[in-house]
């Protein structure tokens, strides 16, 4: 409670332990064949949800009032992926 400087404060903490390591990113799944099954799965549909939204845009800027078709791909399986996660497919522990 007296040091006045760093250098006295140093020596008062310099017993105390080192502060743990900062954290890792946080994974998104596992490192097991379900994490890289969810992983794939998810990529695929993403690559091919955005595909889809690409070619509607344009069709719509272009020839426009068209249905927003790409929704029908994109939902059903973007809902069974997040179920999928939901239940913790491929998802890492809490730990």
């Amino acid at each position: 409670m007296g040091a006045r400087t760093r250098g006295e404060l140093a020596r008062v903490t310099a017993d105390l332990p080192a502060l743990p390591p900062p954290p890792g990113p946080r994974r998104v799944f596992r490192d097991d064949a379900a994490g890289t099954a969810m992983k794939v799965l998810t990529t695929v549909w993403l690559c091919l949800s955005l595909v889809n939204l690409a070619v509607w845009g344009i069709l719509e800027l272009t020839v426009g009032g068209v249905h927003p078709w790409w929704l029908y791909v994109a939902v059903p399986p973007g809902a069974v992926l997040g179920a999928l996660h939901a239940i913790g497919t491929g998802r890492p522990d809490r730990g």
